[in-house]
């Protein structure tokens, strides 16, 4: 064995134990995507953490990818961006563990044009921009087959839904696939285009402007995340505790009105 190196190695090994150990545990990072769920961490979680004196900073990210491995790899000690079921898929696929903090108050996937005002000119050729991503695609899919614009395959999960399962399409419809956060600009060029909420919001569009809106499942909606092993630990409860807190449903029906609320606010308001 080279001895050298097994020095080298374990003297890392010390320095970044060294380091996690130093960290104050009263300084939190947490990612997001741009737009309403960073608006939602500033104004809303911010302000009570920061009350039980932590010092909070919110990272923006312009994709679903980045998130997930800053968060696993510990330059974050939490994330506010997606859903259970793309989260499971990724830390499957990645091999990562991360888990369910809380869910969160959701925008939901809807439908969006800057070229028509109405439904009425879906006929053949329409062109209709959707995500790529599979879970995302999935929740657009599953509210054109609603429409009748497309028939999908029986027996189709309708979490899993992709344009492999598209037994006809009945309005001869030209599908765009794009990322995410392209759907907004879309609009310029498709006729129609489905964006998710942060992003819609993120980009002017106002969510009660939407010609078709899904009615959010709890599978799709939005959640902290946070690294399987710190699930428990003080911070990550201060965080869930923050969420589910009358300060924060009070922000909530303040600046988030049109959004799909949590059980636990719910629950509150009765």
């Amino acid at each position: 064995m080279n001895t050298r190196r097994t020095v080298l190695v374990a003297a890392l090994a010390a320095a970044v134990s060294l380091t996690a150990y130093a960290k104050d545990p009263k300084e939190l990072v947490i990612g997001t995507s741009a737009g309403p769920y960073a608006d939602q961490l500033k104004i809303g979680i911010k302000p009570i953490l920061e009350k039980q004196g932590y010092k909070v900073k919110i990272i923006e990210f312009n994709d679903y990818i980045q998130p997930n491995f800053a968060l696993a790899e510990g330059s974050l000690d939490a994330n506010v961006f997606q859903h259970i079921i793309y989260l499971n898929k990724f830390s499957a696929d990645h091999k990562l563990a991360l888990s369910e903090l809380i869910k969160i108050p959701t925008a939901p996937i809807a439908l969006y044009s800057k070229k028509h005002k109405t439904l009425a000119n879906i006929k053949e050729g329409t062109s209709i921009a959707l995500p790529n991503d599979p879970t995302n695609q999935a929740r657009a899919l599953v509210l054109m087959d609603q429409q009748g614009w497309i028939k999908l395959k029986e027996k189709t999960d309708p979490l899993k839904a992709s344009e492999r399962d598209v037994a006809v399409n009945l309005k001869k419809i030209k599908l765009l696939p794009l990322e995410a956060a392209q759907l907004p600009r879309s609009l310029q060029d498709a006729d129609y285009a489905f964006i998710n909420g942060n992003y819609a919001q993120a980009s002017g569009l106002k969510l009660k402007d939407a010609l078709i809106t899904e009615k959010i499942s709890p599978a799709y909606a939005n959640l902290v995340a946070v690294r399987t092993a710190d699930k428990d630990k003080q911070f990550a409860r201060d965080i869930a505790a923050a969420y589910r807190s009358r300060e924060f449903l009070a922000i909530t029906n303040k600046h988030f009105a049109d959004y799909a609320k949590t059980d636990y606010q719910l629950a509150l308001e009765k």
